[in-house]
């Protein structure tokens, strides 16, 4: 996958995001889990393209790390919103939440590998 194609796949998941939040019912705990996951969602695309524009290789490598965390980050609420809502969200949260893992997996390959590369 291209760098290009990451950033459009992390934009694509944040907005993902938006939309589900659009059709799922506000109440107060999807309102607070939702804002947690807009923020560490869309996060990572912003911390992806700032690792992009890195000075080093190790300031890559740290920038990834954010990206990480929010990947997680991501994840968690997913789960959370899973947990708490009606079985007819559930397969719209699911495709969320494998999205979120694999960018996660993605990004943790990338760190092993930038870290490998580094130690050459």
């Amino acid at each position: 996958m291209t760098k290009e194609e990451l950033k459009d796949r992390t934009k694509k998941f944040a907005i993902e995001i938006v939309k589900l939040f659009e059709l799922m019912p506000k109440s107060l705990p999807n309102r607070i889990f939702f804002g947690q996951l807009i923020r560490s969602g869309s996060s990572i695309g912003a911390n992806y393209r700032a690792a992009c524009r890195a000075k080093s290789p190790a300031d890559f490598i740290n920038k990834l790390k954010i990206v990480e965390e929010e990947s997680d980050e991501s994840v968690y609420f997913l789960e959370l919103l899973l947990a708490s809502n009606d079985k007819k969200f559930h397969e719209k949260l699911q495709v969320l939440m494998r999205e979120g893992e694999e960018l996660l997996a993605i990004i943790v390959s990338s760190i092993k590998t930038s870290k490998q590369n580094l130690k050459s």
